[in-house]
């Protein structure tokens, strides 16, 4: 029913439709406005951005990863990106999505995985420790979105393939 494949400029208008959508759920993200393609295209690291497209080959969902920071310690450790377009959660999509992600992280070095999810989006953290990552605890009252704080869900997965000495 899908298949992830790597993301091209093309895409960026579908890439955009979806993140509005995880904009407007209120439980995605801190973003209340869409990025521009030169502020999304600077955010993400060039490696590891991927699609998931469904039977009509419509974008349906995308993944890609940030750098957690400039120091060259940690060159191996990336914020994961993940959203689907909300007609086609729930449907395996999202795994498939995020599995790519990973095998795509270690082929090129990752070996630590981070992720920051509000604690409200159950399905968000479910979907994370499907695919390795584990609960490392969450930060209350992390940031403020319109005039609430928000708990933040810290997780992590560490490679058993990149990083091992």
């Amino acid at each position: 029913m899908f298949q992830v494949r790597p993301f091209v400029k093309m895409d960026f208008e579908c890439v955009q439709a979806i993140y509005q959508e995880g904009i407007d759920t209120g439980l995605a993200t801190f973003q209340t406005e869409v990025k521009s393609w030169f502020e999304w295209d600077a955010s993400f690291l060039h490696d590891c951005r991927l699609v998931l497209l469904n039977e009509n080959n419509r974008v349906c969902g995308w993944a890609a990863l940030s750098p957690v920071s400039s120091r060259c310690c940690y060159a191996g450790v990336a914020e994961v990106t993940v959203y689907m377009a909300s007609d086609t959660r729930g449907y395996g999509g999202g795994e498939m999505l995020l599995n790519a992600l990973v095998a795509c992280s270690e082929k090129h070095g990752i070996w630590t995985l981070k992720a920051g999810i509000f604690e409200q989006n159950k399905a968000s953290i479910r979907l994370h420790q499907k695919c390795g990552f584990k609960l490392l605890g969450i930060q209350e009252g992390l940031g403020k979105l319109g005039n609430r704080w928000i708990n933040v869900a810290a997780m992590e997965r560490r490679s058993k393939v990149v990083g091992i000495d």
